[in-house]
C-alpha cells in the first residue's frame, strides 16, 4: 500500500460523485482507512476532506463538517493553504445551505483568496457560483450576477463543462426575474447539453430544474411538470437530499398555479419533511408560505394562520437575522471586487519578485559553473600548452614538428573551450576589442597551420590567398579574429568531404593608414538548406538534415562569429547552394602601424633579476610558471594560497605579483585586496591575475585591484609584453 494506491482511489471517488454518491462515499472511505495505516496526514486531509463534501452532498451537514474540521487539523500541521481552504469550502457549504449565510459569506471569501493565490481556477469557479447562491438569497441581483460571470471565466479557463453548467445554471434565475426570458431559456438548455455530455448525472438534474422554472414562467406547465418530476427522480436514486427538497417545493409552487391543490400539498409537505431533517430553511419557509396560500384559498382560517405564524417566525429568524449580520458585513461584501484586484496585484506582485529572484539565482548558477568550468579545463591545459612552447624552444627537426602538433592540438581544444565560455561573455555584451600591432600575414599562416591537418585528415585542401599588399602590421584583436576565422576555417572543414576550403583576405579600399580588408572562406562542401538560413546564426543550432556525430560541434561557431564581427563594427555575408558549397565573408577596417618584434624566449633579459612573487595552489601550473619565468632570468618565490601571499608581502618586496584567483584558505581576490589594504611593502606592486576563471575580471569589487588580468593557458608572449611595459614605466 503507498500514497499512490489512496489518490487513484480519491479521483475515482470524485469521478464518479455525479452519478453514484453512495459509491463515492464507499471509496472514499477506504482510502481514509488505507492513509490511516500508512499515517500519511496528507492523504488523511484529503479523504477527509473528499468525504465532508460528498456528506455535505448527500445531506449529512453535521458529519460534514466535523469531517472538515478533522481535515483542517491535519492541514494545519501541514501548513497547506489549499487543503484548508478546501475544507473550508465544505464548511460554507454546509452553512449557506442551511441557516447561517453569514458564516458561509465569511468562509467562502477566505477560500476564494486562497484559491487566486495558487491559480486554481476549478475551486474559484465552484466558491464564485456559491456567493452567487449567497447574494441571491438577500436579493443582490448585481453582486449574484457577478459572481456567476466569474465562476463561468474560471470555468473556462480550464475548460471545465461540468463547472461552465452549474454557472449557467443559476444565471438562468436571474435573466428569468428580468424577464429575459429566451436568454434564461437559451443559457439553461446549453447547461442541459453540457451535463449529458459529460454524464454528470446529479448535475443535470439541477439543470432540468432551472429549465422548468422557465417552462412555469412560460406558461408551459407540462413540460416544467415533465421537467421537475425527472429531477426529483434522479435525486431520489443520487441521494441529493438539497436538490431533491427543492425540486418538491418547486412541483407544489407548479401544482398550485396549476390550481392542483391536492397535489400541491403533497409535494409541499414531502419538501418541508426533508427540510426540517435536515435544515434546509430557505426550503422550509418558502413551502410554509405556499401551504399558507393553498389553506387561505380553501378558507382554512386556522391552518392557513399556523403556516403564516411558521413563515413569519422562519423568516424573521433565519433570513432578518442573516441580513442584519450581513449588512453588519456588508462592507466586506462591497469590497468584494477590490479584495480580488488587490489579491491579483499581490500575486503579479509575487510572481515578478519570484522571476526576478530565478532570474539572479540563474545569473549565479550561471556565473558560478563558468568560473568552475574555465578554471577546472584551463588549469591543465595551461600545463600542455606552456610546456609544449618551452620545449618547442629547444629543440628542431622531427621533434619540434611533434611539438608544434602539441600545440597545435591544444590550441584547438582551447578554442572549444572559448566557444562555450566566450559565448556567454558575448551574450552579456561583456566583450571588448584589444588591439595590438600583429603581423597579418603570420597571423593566416599560423591559422592555417592549425587547421591544416584537420584538412589533410579528411582529405582535402585548405589554401590561403592573400593580398601581396597587406603585408605587415595592423592594429587588431588577434584573439578575435583568430577565433572568428578558425571558426568559419572549422565550419567549412566540417561539411567539406572533398575538394577545397579556400581564404582569401584581399584589400578592398585605403585610405591613409587605415584599410578595409575582406576575410572570406570559401568551401566546395554540402551546402546549406534554404529553410536553415534564418536559424543559421542562432546559438547551438546546426542544420539537422547534413548534420552527422562525425560532424560534431557545439553549434555556437556561427553564432559567436557573428557576435565578434559586430564587434567590429562589421556584420557576416553568405552564400550557399546544395552540393556545390558555401562561401562566407566580413569586411572590417584595420590600421596599420610600426612593426613590433619581440626577441625569441630565449633571448630576453629585459625582466633580469626582476623578483616576482608567483601564488599559485596547482604544483604542475607552478613548476611551468617557474620555468618560464626562470627563462626571462626573474627571481621566483612561490606560494600555494592567499594567506602565505599575504604573508611574504609582509617580508619583502617584489617587482610583480602574478595571483591565481581559486585557491585554498584565501582566494586571490581577497588576498589582492589584503595586500592593497593593509600596511606592507607590496601595496603598490603590481599585481597580474593569472587565472583560468574567465569570470575574475568580472568581479568589479575587486576589479580595480589588479594591473591587469592573465588567462591560463598563459599567452608567453603576452605575459612578457606586459611585465616589460609595466617595468618601463616605472
Amino acid at each position: 500500500m503507498n500514497s499512490s494506491l489512496v489518490a487513484s482511489l480519491l479521483s475515482e471517488a470524485y469521478a464518479c460523485r455525479t452519478h453514484d454518491l453512495k459509491r463515492s462515499i464507499k471509496i472514499s472511505s477506504k482510502a481514509l482507512e488505507i492513509s490511516k495505516v500508512l499515517d500519511d496526514q496528507s492523504m488523511i486531509g484529503k479523504s477527509l476532506n473528499q468525504l465532508s463534501l460528498f456528506y455535505m452532498i448527500s445531506g449529512s451537514y453535521k458529519k460534514s463538517i466535523r469531517l472538515a474540521n478533522d481535515a483542517i487539523k491535519c492541514f494545519e500541521l501541514l501548513e497547506d493553504e489549499r487543503g484548508i481552504a478546501d475544507a473550508r469550502y465544505n464548511i460554507a457549504g454546509v452553512y449557506y445551505k442551511t441557516d447561517n449565510y453569514h458564516l458561509g459569506l465569511i468562509n467562502l471569501i477566505n477560500c476564494l483568496i486562497t484559491y487566486q493565490k495558487f491559480n486554481d481556477y476549478h475551486n474559484q469557479a465552484r466558491v464564485h457560483k456559491s456567493l452567487g447562491t449567497i447574494y441571491e438569497y438577500f436579493g443582490d441581483q448585481k453582486n449574484a450576477m457577478n459572481s456567476y460571470e466569474s465562476a463561468i471565466k474560471a470555468g473556462e479557463k480550464i475548460k471545465d463543462l461540468n463547472l461552465l453548467s452549474n454557472a449557467y445554471n443559476p444565471l438562468s434565475g436571474i435573466y428569468l426575474k428580468q424577464n429575459r426570458i429566451d436568454k434564461a431559456l437559451k443559457i439553461i438548455e446549453k447547461s442541459i447539453r453540457y451535463k449529458n455530455k459529460t454524464g454528470d448525472i446529479r448535475g443535470l438534474a439541477f439543470a432540468i430544474y432551472g429549465r422548468a422554472k422557465v417552462y412555469i414562467h412560460m406558461g408551459q406547465f407540462e413540460l416544467a411538470e415533465a421537467d421537475l418530476s425527472r429531477s426529483v427522480d434522479i435525486h431520489l436514486d443520487a441521494g441529493e437530499k438539497l436538490g431533491l427538497g427543492m425540486a418538491y417545493q418547486k412541483l407544489g409552487s407548479l401544482y398550485l398555479e396549476m390550481g392542483l391543490n391536492e397535489q400541491a400539498k403533497d409535494s409541499l409537505q414531502k419538501a418541508l419533511a426533508i427540510s426540517e431533517q435536515y435544515n434546509i430553511v430557505f426550503i422550509k419557509f418558502k413551502s410554509n408560505y405556499l401551504l399558507y396560500k393553498i389553506a387561505r384559498a380553501e378558507k382554512d382560517t386556522l391552518r392557513s394562520l399556523e403556516y403564516l405564524e411558521l413563515y413569519l417566525n422562519q423568516k424573521e429568524a433565519v433570513i432578518n437575522t442573516q441580513t442584519l449580520q450581513v449588512i453588519e458585513n456588508y462592507e466586506l461584501i462591497l469590497k468584494m471586487q477590490s479584495l480580488e484586484k488587490e489579491a491579483q496585484l499581490q500575486k503579479e506582485k509575487a510572481e515578478m519578485t519570484e522571476k526576478k529572484e530565478i532570474a539572479e539565482q540563474s545569473a549565479r548558477m550561471k556565473q558560478d559553473f563558468l568560473s568552475t568550468m574555465s578554471h577546472e579545463i584551463r588549469t591543465p591545459l595551461n600545463a600542455v600548452t606552456t610546456i609544449a612552447t618551452l620545449l618547442s624552444d629547444q629543440y628542431q627537426g622531427e621533434d619540434k614538428v611533434l611539438l608544434d602538433s602539441l600545440k597545435a592540438a591544444s590550441g584547438n581544444l582551447l578554442l572549444v573551450i572559448n566557444d562555450i565560455l566566450d559565448f556567454t561573455k558575448l551574450d552579456n555584451g561583456k566583450v571588448v576589442l584589444e588591439h595590438r600591432p600583429c603581423d597579418l600575414s603570420l597571423l593566416l599562416q599560423r591559422i592555417i597551420k592549425t587547421y591544416e591537418n584537420l584538412a589533410i585528415e579528411k582529405g582535402i585542401r585548405l589554401i590561403l590567398n592573400f593580398d601581396t599588399f597587406l603585408t605587415g602590421f595592423y592594429e587588431l584583436d588577434e584573439t578575435k579574429l583568430s577565433q572568428i576565422l578558425g571558426n568559419l576555417i572549422t565550419n567549412a572543414i566540417k561539411y567539406t568531404a572533398r575538394g577545397e576550403v579556400v581564404v582569401e583576405v584581399k584589400k578592398l579600399a585605403e585610405a591613409g593608414v587605415a584599410a578595409t580588408i575582406r576575410f572570406k572562406v570559401t568551401d566546395t562542401g554540402t551546402g546549406i538548406p534554404e529553410d536553415y538560413f534564418h536559424e543559421m546564426f542562432e546559438s547551438f543550432s546546426q542544420p539537422k538534415s547534413i548534420t552527422t556525430r562525425k560532424q560534431g560541434g557545439t553549434g555556437l561557431g556561427l553564432a559567436i562569429v557573428k557576435k565578434l564581427v559586430e564587434i567590429y563594427g562589421s556584420h557576416v555575408e553568405f552564400q550557399s547552394k546544395i552540393d556545390q558549397g558555401s562561401a562566407f565573408y566580413f569586411d572590417i577596417d584595420l590600421v596599420s602601424t610600426e612593426p613590433v618584434i619581440l626577441p625569441p624566449s630565449v633571448l630576453r633579459n629585459q625582466l633580469k633579476d626582476k623578483t616576482v612573487l608567483l601564488v599559485e595552489d596547482n604544483l604542475v601550473n607552478a613548476m611551468v610558471a617557474r620555468r618560464l619565468l626562470a627563462n626571462w632570468g626573474m627571481q621566483i618565490d612561490h606560494v600555494l594560497n592567499g594567506l602565505l601571499a599575504i604573508d611574504k608581502a609582509r617580508q619583502k618586496t617584489f617587482d610583480f605579483v602574478l595571483m591565481d584567483i581559486h585557491m585554498p584558505e584565501m582566494n586571490g581576490l581577497d588576498a589582492t585586496s589584503h595586500i592593497r589594504n593593509t600596511e606592507n611593502y607590496n601595496t603598490n606592486t603590481p599585481i597580474f591575475a593569472l587565472t583560468a576563471d574567465i569570470t575574475a575580471e568580472n568581479q568589479h569589487e575587486y576589479a580595480s585591484y589588479f594591473n591587469g588580468f592573465l588567462r591560463k593557458p598563459i599567452e608567453i608572449d603576452k605575459l612578457y609584453e606586459i611585465l616589460t611595459k609595466d617595468q618601463a614605466l616605472k
